[in-house]
């Protein structure tokens, strides 16, 4: 099973930017649990983050992969990641944009982490069984 991070813990930042490329080579299974961590933001500013996906781990798709709705606040927030259709991608890279707005400083702060595992095949195998249950 794989685990890692895309956006490493306790990160701080002010600007835009971008995560490490992580390699997708040890994963068992293309269907992924991503998890944003917000630990720290001040108020009047948002959070935006993006997954790219890579063949080669240096060209990177023009369209993300997942996106997460924009964020004005701590907590975790969890978004399944679905690579089975796309078996090119051997790569993942997360990018973020910030803004800020309002009184005080306009240089925006924020505190995260994005993780990722794979999903096992039983436990999808079971969602699926029970979603199909319930349609």
């Amino acid at each position: 099973m794989m685990e890692g991070h895309l956006v490493p813990d306790k990160t701080t930042i002010s600007a835009k930017g971008d995560g490490p490329a992580l390699s997708l080579s040890e994963a068992e299974n293309r269907v992924f649990l991503l998890n944003l961590s917000i630990t720290w933001i001040v108020e009047q500013e948002s959070l935006d983050v993006t997954v790219y996906g890579s063949a080669d781990g240096t060209s990177w798709g023009a369209k993300p992969l997942a996106t997460f709705p924009q964020k004005f606040y701590r907590g975790e927030h969890p978004l399944l990641l679905d690579l089975t259709k796309s078996v090119d991608v051997k790569f993942l890279r997360a990018h973020w944009e910030v803004a800020r707005w309002g009184r005080g400083t306009e240089t925006p702060m924020f505190e995260f982490a994005l993780t990722i595992k794979d999903v096992p095949a039983e436990i999808l195998k079971e969602a699926t069984a029970e979603a199909n249950a319930l349609a």
